[in-house]
Formats: structure tokens, C-alpha cells, sequence
């Protein structure tokens, strides 16, 4: 069995510009404002957070099916996520459109200035979970298109599939009645510390009501570890030391990848989550989003060695 992951794919263009912003924006002329940063240095880089959580399951030996709509040029994306053993089978190319990137500018005081282009994202539903003829026995919803992760969150409730919703960075589109409706009868609900603050005052419920609602909550926290969330039960999960911390983009979705890995493997939700700690303590040491490099078994062995996790070679 497999895990279905449903999220955006996109490409981030990263630049430095080597000065600082403050020295060529002018606060009394923003009604004009018409400037240009020379940026000699240019990084392109695979994410997205379907494609990131993806990515990270196949360090773990999983094999996810991955739903997702890109554009005509996601041709490196594409050989560089099947080279590492993710089914694109059920990603839907749209030619007349681009994959969803963006595109990053960050002077010296690490400020920085982003435009995303949604493109194929904003098509996202037209990736349909009805289409996917494969077995999975759990599926996960994250950030990509607003209407196909309602749609997607409400077809996998509908068969049976335990669902984890992962709202992300697309919570603050929902309004009250779509967020609760969505968060409304799932497996696991992953959210970070501010987002699960949002959650509390977008819905008006207490902690209490919804928790209820779920399976359990799960609320990433940096380096406080996490924090399990289940009727009647508050549990605390310390964080997994990082031996050097490079760059933290891309950390949560590490961490979802081995939170459903656990849960795929039979641990429990606390040893799912020391597994996801585990996994985002390893992806901070390097940098990008998909930097992260391990033989296969590695990092499994790492978690029954140093976590005394449960699991199977």
C-alpha cells in the first residue's frame, strides 16, 4: 500500500541582490516607485509541497502517488522527482500553462521581495482522485489550489481513506464554514504553532470543539518539538537535535513525510511524529527544499538507533 500525496508542484528562482533594498527604495517616493536590482547570482530549485513531501517519503523507502497539476515546463522537475522514485503517474501537465513558481529576491539584511505565479496550481482540481486506479491507504492534503483541496479533502472522507489535512500557507483563503468543513472528520489535522492559533480565531471554536472534530491535531513547533493534540490528551514531543542548522525552508514538509511514514508503518502517532522530527532535524543541515541526501535505509536505521523506533528494516 501507498500513500496519496495531493499538493502543489512548483520551481523557485532565487536571487542575491548584493546591497540592500533600503538604499534604492525611497519611503517618500513609493507612489512611483520604478527600480531594478542587479542580481549576478541565480538559483533554481525543485518544491512546492506536494512535490517536497513526495520527495522526502522516498528517502524513507516509500513509494507515494503524487496529484498534481504542472505546466509545459516542468521537463527537469519531472526527471528529477522519478529519478528518486516518485510516481507522476497521476500529475496532470496543462501545456497552455506553467508550473507554479516563484520568484525571490534577497538583499544582504535577508530581506527579501517574492512574486508567486500560481499558473497550473490555480488548475489544481482538474487532477482528480476519482482518476487514481491505484491502491493507497492514506492520503494527505496539502497546501495547492483552494478548490481541489476541498474537493480532494472531501472525496477521500467520502471513501473511507484516512485523510491528513495540511492546510499550510492556503488557510488564511478559507472562510470559517469551507475550514471547518475541511478540517471537519479527519485522521490527523498538521498545523504549525501559528497556524494552529489561526485556526482557534478563524473558526471561533475552542481548543476543545476541535479536537473533537478529528482524529488528533498534531502543531509543529520549531525547535519546542510538537505538540499531540487528541480529546482528553495533551502530549508533548521533544524536538530531534539538528546538527547544524543551513536552511529551515522545507523542514515541515520533511516532517510531514516521515509523520505519514509512520503512520504507514503501524507506530504510533507520538513515534510517527518523533519519526517527522527526525526527518526535519536531517533536512535543516542542508539547503534547498529537496537538499537533503541519504542512501536507501539510512535514515530508518538512524530512527531504530537513535530513537528506538519500532520499525522494520
Amino acid at each position: 500500500m501507498s500513500v496519496l500525496v495531493s499538493g502543489s508542484l512548483a520551481i523557485d528562482h532565487i536571487m542575491v541582490f548584493e546591497d540592500r533594498f533600503r538604499n534604492h527604495i525611497l519611503p517618500e517616493k513609493l507612489h512611483l516607485l520604478n527600480v531594478a536590482f542587479y542580481v549576478p547570482s541565480l538559483e533554481k530549485t525543485f518544491g512546492g509541497t506536494g512535490g517536497n513531501i513526495a520527495y522526502h517519503l522516498c528517502l524513507l523507502g516509500e513509494s507515494p502517488l503524487l496529484l498534481a497539476t504542472v505546466g509545459s515546463d516542468f521537463g527537469a522537475y519531472r526527471k528529477w522527482l522519478e529519478g528518486h522514485g516518485v510516481d507522476l503517474g497521476y500529475v496532470l501537465e496543462l501545456p497552455d500553462t506553467y508550473t507554479a513558481q516563484a520568484f525571490i529576491t534577497t538583499d544582504l539584511d535577508d530581506n527579501q521581495i517574492t512574486a508567486f505565479h500560481p499558473g497550473a496550481m490555480e488548475r489544481a482540481h482538474e487532477a482528480r482522485i476519482e482518476e487514481v486506479d491505484a491502491s493507497f491507504e492514506i492520503g494527505i492534503v496539502s497546501p495547492n489550489g483552494k478548490r481541489a483541496m476541498r474537493e480532494h479533502a472531501a472525496v477521500l472522507k467520502a471513501r473511507g481513506i484516512p485523510v491528513v489535512v495540511d492546510p499550510g500557507q492556503q488557510l488564511p483563503q478559507f472562510s470559517r464554514e469551507e475550514l471547518i468543513e475541511l478540517l471537519d472528520g479527519a485522521h490527523l489535522y498538521v498545523v504549525n504553532d501559528y497556524e494552529w492559533s489561526l485556526t482557534l480565531e478563524r473558526t471561533g471554536l475552542s481548543e476543545a470543539e476541535l479536537v473533537r472534530r478529528v482524529g488528533a491535531v498534531v502543531v509543529t513547533r520549531g525547535e519546542k518539538g510538537q505538540l499531540l493534540l487528541r480529546q482528553g490528551e495533551r502530549e508533548e514531543i521533544p524536538a530531534t537535535r539538528a546538527e547544524r542548522v543551513v536552511d529551515p525552508t522545507g523542514c515541515g514538509d520533511a516532517f510531514r513525510a516521515g509523520l505519514l511514514a509512520g503512520q504507514l508503518r503501524g507506530l504510533s502517532l507520538a513515534d510517527s511524529a518523533r519519526l517527522g522530527g527526525l526527518l526535519g532535524a536531517l533536512k535543516v543541515a542542508h539547503r534547498g527544499t529537496q537538499g537533503l541526501r541519504a542512501r536507501p535505509g539510512e535514515i530508518l536505521e538512524r530512527a531504530r538507533r537513535e530513537l528506538g523506533l519500532p520499525l522494520a528494516p
